[in-house]
């Protein structure tokens, strides 16, 4: 199990280093590369300590590349050779007959916790210790202010997610206490999703519509997640403000495309400052998680979750020139029966176009 996860991490690492590399590349001459659109790279950190919590959905970070608009997923050589190589097997996922499309390669790391630190024991009612490394592939297609997004998911559950040493790594760095459980999580587990999301953009019209001022848009959103790792049906929306408000599907980093990775209709970076603040609500029908289900194939620890969860958020994202800085403060409800508080964290992801 552990060199699956090896292997994973490193041909994850490869792929998004690769990426970087060509999407940077000046010799990317693909027909269209003059429509303003560019390569990202972005970073996203997720922990309850904005919180001021440790327990639940405690950490998570994740690091992708953003391709720039492409001619196709195959054939296109903004992409590296690994990525045309993997998508010529992929192309079941990929979306067809959009005006402009790209690609998201992502790896990362995400944790559970309960809430007593000191316990050594099993905590019974109480959520699993349990640790994920992933891997992502994204594929968004747009068609004017319509997105459409499939993001296939592959990973490590347990201790071959290496998620007890980051944590004791981070814990040592800042002086917090550790977490004395971790011998209770679950068990190593190849685990996988595909998740399909439909979005919508509305622009607001006349002098609240103005790309270079003030301006305000609300999105809408819908998909299924399907696989081991997550199952379950969400529908949403998102409303934003502020000046000079960016073209994509939303500052929503938890979702997918929520964070700068639609295909864009203007540059991803222009002159001078921009801000804006948003307000976005998710609700889910759940009916499978793996970090509160436990094991799918062993027996393991778990939980009897809601069936119903819903989560909002707030936040503020900056941008100047190719950066851009985003803060989200998030409100879910509780994901189980008995869960002593509800789950609250914050997510702060910044973005380069390259």
């Amino acid at each position: 199990m552990k060199t699956i996860a090896h292997c994973l991490a490193m041909a994850a690492s490869l792929m998004v280093c690769a990426a970087t590399a060509r999407a940077a590349d000046d010799r990317c001459d693909r027909a269209g590369a003059e429509d303003g659109s560019s390569p990202m790279v972005d970073l996203r950190i997720d922990n309850d300590l904005f919180a001021n919590q440790d327990q639940g959905y405690t950490s998570g970070i994740l690091l992708g590349l953003v391709s720039p608009n492409l001619a196709n997923y195959t054939d296109d050589r903004c992409l590296p050779a690994p990525a045309r190589w993997l998508n010529s097997y992929l192309d079941w996922l990929q979306p067809r007959g959009f005006d402009q499309q790209n690609m998201v390669v992502r790896i990362g790391q995400q944790m559970f916790t309960p809430v007593d630190f000191e316990a050594t024991e099993l905590i019974e009612d109480d959520r699993p210790y349990a640790g994920i490394f992933l891997v992502s592939l994204g594929y968004n297609a747009r068609e004017n202010d319509r997105l459409r997004s499939t993001t296939l998911d592959v990973g490590m559950l347990g201790p071959s997610s290496y998620a007890e040493q980051s944590q004791d790594f981070i814990h040592d760095l800042i002086g917090s206490e550790k977490f004395n459980g971790w011998d209770n999580q679950l068990r190593d587990e190849v685990v996988f999703r595909i998740a399909h999301e439909r979005a919508r953009r509305f622009p607001a019209k006349g002098a609240f519509g103005n790309p270079d001022g003030f301006g305000v848009d609300a999105i809408r959103h819908y998909g299924l997640s399907v696989g081991t790792l997550a199952t379950y049906a969400n529908v949403g929306g998102e409303v934003r403000f502020g000046w000079k408000l960016p073209d994509d599907f939303g500052t929503s980093p938890l979702r997918p495309a929520g964070e700068n990775s639609a295909p864009s209709m203007r540059a991803r970076f222009q002159s001078g400052w921009s801000v804006h603040g948003f307000l976005s609500f998710d609700g889910r029908l759940v009916l499978r998680d793996v970090t509160l289900d436990g094991n799918t194939w062993k027996s393991s620890h778990s939980v009897d979750k809601e069936p119903l969860v819903s989560e909002a958020a707030l936040g503020m994202a900056i941008r100047h020139g190719r950066w851009k800085f985003a803060y989200a403060r998030y409100f879910r409800t509780r994901e189980f029966e008995g869960q002593a508080e509800r789950p609250s964290y914050g997510s702060f992801t910044v973005s380069a176009a390259l």
